[in-house]
């Protein structure tokens, strides 16, 4: 399945956020965690972290001793990422054309970036044309059980699209094509106190663009109030779910 996204407007959404992105990346961190508990130890060798962001992940790669390359899309991210002295190499491009040598590296790691490729077959395509025989591909993905209290309180205003289409969890198998692979399905649940900080977070992520269409009007505070009424919540406060796949391909 494809869908068709305008990667100049990720790259300068995500760039917006670069500065500030680490205090509103939680789940993101959890995300990570995840992915990183599937594949317990390596031995040292190259890993590509693409899609790397403020590179806090190739930072924990460095830590466990690894050769890291950071690669994004974003000129702000990947910027961030160099002023933490994240990685020992920093490439800008598209995970879905990546500028690498095809088996150049050991381990090709994705940190919830790949839902932002156009094809998410071709994305995983490519990280595994750039994987040596033998070594691993870890990626998190969203599903589309993903930011349903948002959409549901949104479609109870308008019809305009204000929260990304995800792909099905079969979807996601199906673009690892025929390869070995483990695929993990999880809900995972955030809370706010209030609807602003739940919209906040995501803008401090970056994770605003929508691929098709585009929500119009300013969120005013009678806005705000009425996305607050259709909006779950309870004693623990305003709700954002995630449905995250974790995956390890074996690359052959």
């Amino acid at each position: 399945m494809t869908h068709k996204v305008n990667k100049q407007a990720v790259a300068q959404a995500f760039g917006r956020a670069a500065g500030g992105y680490e205090r509103y990346a939680d789940f993101q961190r959890t995300s990570g965690e995840r992915l990183l508990a599937l594949l317990p130890t390596t031995a040292s060798g190259m890993v590509l972290d693409a899609g790397c962001g403020t590179g806090w992940f190739s930072r924990r790669w460095r830590q466990r001793g690894q050769q890291v390359i950071a690669l994004d899309l974003s000129p702000g991210m990947l910027a961030q990422a160099r002023r933490d002295s994240s990685a020992h190499h920093y490439l800008l491009g598209d995970i879905e054309a990546l500028p690498l040598r095809s088996h150049s590296v050991d381990l090709s790691w994705s940190n919830l970036a790949v839902q932002w490729c156009s094809s998410l077959k071709q994305g995983i395509d490519e990280l595994c044309r750039v994987t040596r025989p033998g070594g691993k591909v870890l990626f998190s993905t969203l599903a589309e059980a993903s930011l349903t209290e948002m959409r549901t309180a949104w479609q109870a205003l308008d019809a305009h699209q204000h929260v990304n289409t995800f792909l099905s969890e079969a979807a996601v198998d199906r673009a690892c094509g025929g390869r070995t692979r483990r695929l993990h399905s999880a809900r995972v649940e955030q809370y706010f106190p209030d609807v602003l900080s739940a919209l906040q977070s995501l803008k401090g992520i970056g994770a605003t663009h929508i691929h098709q269409g585009r929500a119009s009007g300013l969120l005013t505070r009678q806005r705000l109030q009425q996305l607050a009424h259709h909006w779950p919540h309870d004693e623990r406060g305003y709700l954002l779910s995630w449905q995250l796949i974790t995956g390890v391909i074996d690359c052959e």
